[in-house]
């Protein structure tokens, strides 16, 4: 069976903040995000429709799902993906979850990647 990718809707974007700040609360609202605290930085995933004050941005991403839930036994979905894309010279923004994994691209690299993937043996939905 071919993995089987969707792509989100939403244009989304890329926050850093400093570790200690507070989680802005309309964080809360995106229908996607993704938060992630270390020692070093917070970062934070969501709809790029959402405006936050933040040290760092990074614009204009586009997201490609693994349609799941994926089994903890299956290994290399991630390495695959990243390898298909990353010799077509396509940066990622990788995101795993419990039941799947999330792969942000750059907007304008968007087709391509689709094609690369599809190429690849990945199937859209």
């Amino acid at each position: 069976m071919k993995l089987q990718l969707t792509i989100l809707e939403n244009q989304f974007i890329v926050h850093r903040l400093a570790s200690t700040a507070k989680i802005p609360e309309q964080v809360f609202s995106s229908s996607f995000y993704s938060i992630t605290r270390s020692d070093e930085e917070l970062s934070i995933v969501c709809s790029a429709e959402l405006d936050l004050a933040s040290d760092k941005t990074e614009i204009a991403w586009s997201c490609i799902k693994a349609l799941g839930p994926l089994d903890f036994a299956l290994t290399g979905i991630l390495a695959a993906i990243s390898k298909a894309l990353a010799e077509a010279k396509i940066s990622i923004f990788a995101i795993s979850t419990f039941d799947t994994d999330y792969i942000l691209v750059k907007t304008d690299k968007l087709e391509t990647a689709k094609h690369v993937l599809e190429q690849a043996g990945y199937e859209f939905k």
